[in-house]
């Protein structure tokens, strides 16, 4: 991704980043989030987003009500890499992803969004990539994917997931992970790539033990 030599150092990430508040939504490094985005004041965001620097930050909320939620403290900001505006007036954006943040603190704005002020320098990791690569169990990962799938009746292109590097292929396969809000979060936080592997085929381990566990008992 070519835009990615644009930011070298925490330093080349705005201080100040507009925000987007999506439970069960993850974004991460060098991987693509595809959005819907109809609420006007997001429909703002993404074009005052596109006319300057494109990048605006996803985070999760605390809880699913009212405008000023509660936020989580880590997020992963992402730059509008493609947008399309329908003919009844949504936007359809990829979100490609940079690097997460965590939350400093709310500022004041008359935009009818939310920003905050954002300290990228605790995951300056995020902005080298395939960092933790060779570290990965990459054979345990595919052998969690393979056994999902299989308990799922679901396939994939499997000559595509060879051919992915670690990371596309960690990142991936935690933004496809059909897991809740919190369990997102854990990947997201997670401190690096290894770890981040880890997380994901414990939480494929225990999901499928659950539907194991459930297919037997409604045999019994």
């Amino acid at each position: 991704m070519k835009f990615l030599k644009d930011y070298n150092v925490p330093g080349d990430l705005p201080e100040t980043l507009p925000i987007f508040p999506l439970s069960g939504a993850l974004l991460l490094p060098r991987a693509d989030l595809p959005l819907n985005i109809f609420e006007p004041r997001y429909i703002r965001m993404i074009s005052d987003a596109i006319s300057g620097g494109r990048i605006i930050g996803i985070i999760q909320p605390t809880d699913d009500t009212g405008d000023e939620q509660g936020l989580m403290k880590v997020g992963c900001a992402g730059r509008v890499t493609s947008y399309t505006e329908t003919p009844d007036g949504r936007m359809l954006i990829t979100l490609t992803g940079i690097s997460r943040f965590s939350i400093i603190r709310e500022v004041k704005t008359r935009a009818p969004y939310r920003k905050v002020i954002a300290d990228f320098k605790s995951f300056e990791i995020d902005l080298v990539m395939d960092v933790g690569a060779s570290e990965v169990n990459r054979p345990a990962l595919l052998t969690a994917f393979k056994d999902y799938l299989n308990a799922n009746n679901m396939n994939a292109d499997w000559s595509e997931i060879d051919a992915a590097s670690t990371e596309v292929l960690v990142n991936t396969l935690s933004l496809l992970a059909p897991y809740p809000a919190q369990e997102k979060q854990a990947l997201l936080e997670a401190p690096d790539l290894k770890t981040r592997a880890e997380v994901l085929v414990a939480l494929t381990e225990i999901a499928l033990s659950k539907s194991f566990s459930g297919k037997r008992h409604s045999l019994q």
